[in-house]
This record gives structure tokens, sequence and C-alpha cells, in this order.
């Protein structure tokens, strides 16, 4: 039987912290519960940075946990791990601690902010939190919003189509790597695409270059003026963007995307390879 996020964290803490370390939070987060206590929660939350070492888990024990990967890919820490594990066992306990946490969260300094959004996915009924989610994508502050963008499965299960699309415009209005933000096929949809080929016309009208991987999520809807902005792509100089003009066309199931790709075929063969994908473009 999988084990529950709860049991999953406490086991990798325990394996991960000192015998002292883990004990203290094991008994504060007891004494949290028992009481039903805001003071207690936040003071135990407080506390937490001077009674726990922050270092990186190197041992995520065993891997049939749903988020193990994820954990590693955020290169998760023991005092993130050790925070997260209190608000997410005070939420199950009571719904009392549903505010409070809230609360927290709203009142958290920089650091405590990028863990509360990278591990939302682990908290109980993660909506409660989409107020943390979506005032992030309004940051210019790059590691905060990050947090909530790259690698994170939060926003392709809770955010709207409007609020994803604002959080992929950013990224690339702050030119960070696309690359890192999942379940970019999974969320394509058309107004996106009309984004996307505004916001290229803009930069290419500034004389300004736009990351090529912006293109991936057009694909299933080539049409009108898609198609010239594809063909601008092929014709470019730059082989980054002809490899992401072949991308789109050779995914897309349009026959506008097959009469193009018979015209620009030099990167053809190497996509029906499967040399040529968006993880290596």
């Amino acid at each position: 039987m999988a084990k529950t996020s709860k049991e999953y964290l406490s086991d990798i803490l325990k394996l991960n912290l000192e015998k002292t370390e883990f004990e203290w939070l094991m008994d504060a987060i007891a004494q949290v519960v028992d009481a039903k206590s805001r003071k207690d929660l936040y003071m135990t939350y407080s506390l937490s940075t001077s009674k726990i070492k922050d270092a990186p888990i190197h041992d995520f024990g065993e891997k049939d946990f749903q988020w193990s990967s994820y954990l590693e890919q955020q290169n998760a820490s023991t005092l993130e791990m050790s925070r997260i594990l209190l608000l997410l066992s005070v939420l199950e306990s009571d719904e009392v601690f549903l505010k409070p946490v809230q609360q927290l969260i709203q009142i958290s300094d920089k650091t405590e902010l990028e863990t509360f959004l990278k591990y939302l996915v682990l908290l109980p009924k993660p909506e409660h939190f989409k107020f943390a989610a979506v005032e992030a994508l309004r940051t210019n502050i790059a590691t905060v919003f990050n947090a909530i963008s790259q690698h994170n499965p939060y926003p392709a299960r809770y955010f709207t189509n409007a609020e994803w699309n604002q959080m992929y415009l950013k990224a690339a209005f702050m030119q960070q790597d696309l690359k890192k933000i999942p379940d970019v096929d999974k969320m394509a949809n058309k107004d996106l695409t009309r984004i996307v080929s505004d916001y290229a016309h803009e930069r290419w009208a500034a004389s300004r270059d736009i990351d090529p991987m912006f293109w991936r999520p057009v694909s299933p809807f080539l049409e009108g003026a898609l198609i010239e902005d594809m063909e601008r792509l092929f014709q470019s100089e730059n082989e980054r963007e002809q490899k992401a003009a072949t991308l789109v066309c050779f995914h897309s199931d349009t026959e506008a995307g097959k009469k193009l790709l018979k015209t620009y075929n030099t990167h053809l063969e190497k996509a029906e390879k499967g040399e040529l994908t968006w993880k290596n473009l």
C-alpha cells in the first residue's frame, strides 16, 4: 500500500535528520496538533530554523512515493521538508488550522515563500492556497516566480488557462528557462497561441530575439498568422529557430504543418528519428 505524503516525509526526515532533530520535530508537531493552537503553530514554525539544520536531502528513501522524483528535482532540504511536514500534519488534523496556515504564507519572507510555492502540491487540498500561487505570478523576483513556474506540477493542476497563460508569458518576458516549465503540451490552448504570436511580433518589431522554445504550445493550433510565423522561423539564419519551426509543424496534425515541412525539411529527418525534440532544442 502506497504511503501518504505525511508518512513519506516523516520517513525521509528520519533518514536525513539527526536523531535529536527528528525527535524534537515529531514532539513539536504532536503538541501543536493536540493543543490546536495557532500560537503554538507559529512558535514551532519559527523555532524550526534554530532546531533543524538546513541541509540537502541525500537519501529519499523508497521511490514509490508519487512526488519522490519531484523532491529530488527541487533539491529539497531538511528544513524545507520539516516545515512542510509541520503544515501538512496540522492541516490534516483539523480544519481550524487552515486560516492560520494561509496567514503564515501571507507573512512569510522570500525564502519561506519559495518553500511554500515549490511544495504546495504536498499539502492537503492544495487549492486552498492558490492565492499564493497566483500572487507569485505578479512578482519580479525571479526565485519566487520560478518556485511556482519551474518543475512545479501545481499550475497545470490548479490554474485556469488564463492564469497558466499569464505564467508562460511572464516566464518568457523574464527570460527564464522555458524548458523547466512542465506540462506545456497539456496546457496548450488557442488563447495562448494568440499571445505567443502577438508577443513574438512585438519582439521582432523591436529587433529583439525570442527564445525558440516559446513556440512549443502552438502545434495544435497552426493556422492564420501562425503559418507566416513558422515560415519566418524556417527562413531564419538562427538554426534553433529553424528547428523550433520543424518541431511545431512535426507535432501538428494540420495540413498547413505538413505542407510547410515539405518545403522546409532540413531538420525533418532528425525530428522523425527522435534526435530533435523540445528537450534537446
